[in-house]
């Protein structure tokens, strides 16, 4: 009986400490960015991130995340990036290291859309 209490507080101890979300499913997710016309620059932050048709990881963040996409000769667009709860958090349970964890690295959150098609209106 005491092997079996000590492993249940084991296993409860080192649920507790983990940050589930992080480690499943990383801290970043790979974005698609198409644009028609093709050869748009991708920003986030204001930082050239690639040009159209392309992909890249995009790091989780708790708030809103935007992209701007620019070409010569065309109207700037800017748009969010859509997200949602990532339900591998829940296996931190009580644990709320692995909770604060979670919320630094961004991993509460998950990108829901994987490929953006974005269409330029060109300058008039």
């Amino acid at each position: 009986m005491k092997i079996f209490r000590f492993s249940a507080a084991l296993i409860i101890g080192a649920l507790s400490l983990t940050s589930c979300a992080t480690i499943f499913t990383g801290t970043s997710d790979a974005i698609t960015f198409n644009s028609t016309p093709e050869g748009a620059k991708v920003f986030e932050a204001g930082i050239e991130k690639c040009t159209t048709p392309c992909t890249y990881k995009v790091s989780r963040s708790l708030s809103q995340k935007n992209i701007e996409m620019k070409k010569d000769g065309y109207e700037n667009k800017v748009f969010t990036l859509d997200s949602k709860f990532n339900g591998v958090s829940i296996l931190n349970l009580f644990g709320l290291l692995g909770w604060g964890i979670d919320a630094a690295t961004g991993s509460l959150k998950k990108y829901d859309t994987k490929v953006y098609n974005i269409t330029l209106d060109e300058k008039k």
